[in-house]
């Protein structure tokens, strides 16, 4: 018998919003939470499944970069795209009180409140993508256009 699959916020969010996407359960390392050991898991590209990170500008404070798991922000252009002269990654025990989500689970959707959200331009070459769904083991698949709009997000150049 199959575990049944809890909605996350980020689930919620998006039956709110009449958008389609997929759950996707995953076994969890918790030695090794990489974007890399989840496209292997689900025995998917890399460069499909999507981490979501998220920044301190200098001057707009936090905001979040969605880029693919295999590739590295840019941090230039991450504060660039966000209107900041210079930003820093949050660190990990910010991560919780600021976004209402874990590392290796914080989804671009769903979090405590609404911060700009700035999505890798190479996602819309994709039919879809997967997000985590904001829990570890758990990801979204959606198309790319849907999550842009979900997370009323604009597509950049990240990485």
């Amino acid at each position: 018998m199959k575990n049944k699959i809890h909605k996350t916020n980020a689930a919620r969010l998006l039956d709110e919003l009449a958008v389609s996407y997929e759950l996707i359960p995953y076994e969890v390392d918790e030695e090794n939470l990489s974007a890399l050991h989840v496209a292997q898991t689900l025995g998917q590209n890399v460069e499909q499944v999507y981490k979501t990170l998220v920044l301190r500008g200098d001057k707009t404070g936090f905001f979040v970069c969605v880029i693919p798991g295999g590739a590295e922000l840019d941090m230039k252009a991450a504060a660039r795209a966000s209107g900041n002269k210079s930003c820093e990654m949050l660190h990990v025990k910010e991560l919780m009180p600021v976004t209402g989500y874990v590392r290796g689970g914080c989804s671009p959707l769903g979090m405590k409140k609404h911060f700009p959200t700035f999505i890798h331009e190479d996602a819309v070459l994709w039919d879809y993508i997967y997000v985590s769904a904001g829990q570890r083991g758990l990801q979204i698949k959606i198309a790319p256009a849907d999550l842009l709009k979900a997370a009323q997000a604009q597509d950049v150049k990240l990485c």
